[in-house]
């Protein structure tokens, strides 16, 4: 059985109900919708991937593609997620309670090694979250999710030789900060 019978049969399962097959479809793109999300400052990244498969549990009837198309996919329901939540949150702030503020404050597992690990990811993602929207989207997708320009360019509306030129000014205007900041590449 060829990889794309393997997913047809995975697609085909999940349609009918078998909890393995939604599992396996969850691994597949669990990750990276995680990390897309998270990467784009998404307040509760966990929420969004709820709600992302949640839209993928019901529209999954009109699905048609290959894995790769599936992830895509995937991905642009979940930019189309975060969309939303922007629009939320600018309509309506989120005032926290003094409780929540702690909660939200309070380390969760090893805080230390957390930070550490994280310390070079974070620098890098505030140069990105420097970029203008739509260049944080490209490079985002093309580098945390894995997708091509021709993916990309279906997720954010665009057409693949836009995707590149935006991928290309992104990408210039980071190299231009690293060499402000004396960081060589």
């Amino acid at each position: 059985m060829t990889s794309q019978e393997a997913f047809e049969s995975v697609l085909l399962a999940a349609r009918a109900g078998a909890e393995w097959a939604w599992r396996d479809l969850y691994n597949e793109v669990s990750s990276p919708v995680l990390s897309y999300v998270r990467a784009r400052g998404a307040p509760d990244p966990d929420d969004v991937l709820g709600d992302v498969f949640l839209q993928v549990v019901r529209k999954l009837g009109s699905f048609e593609g290959d894995r790769r198309q599936f992830r895509a996919w995937t991905l642009t329901i979940a930019h189309h997620r975060l969309v939303d939540n922007y629009r939320g949150r600018v309509r309506r702030p989120e005032v926290l309670s003094p409780v929540q503020e702690l909660v939200m404050a309070a380390p969760q597992g090893d805080a230390e090694a957390a930070a550490l690990e994280g310390l070079q990811l974070e620098e890098a993602l505030s140069l990105i979250r420097k970029l203008p929207q739509v260049q944080q989207d490209v490079l985002l997708l093309r580098l945390v999710a894995g997708l091509s320009c021709e993916e990309v360019a279906a997720v954010i509306g665009r057409r693949s030789s836009a995707v590149r030129v935006v991928q290309h000014r992104a990408i210039k205007a980071l190299r231009k900060e690293f060499s402000r900041l004396g960081v060589t590449l």
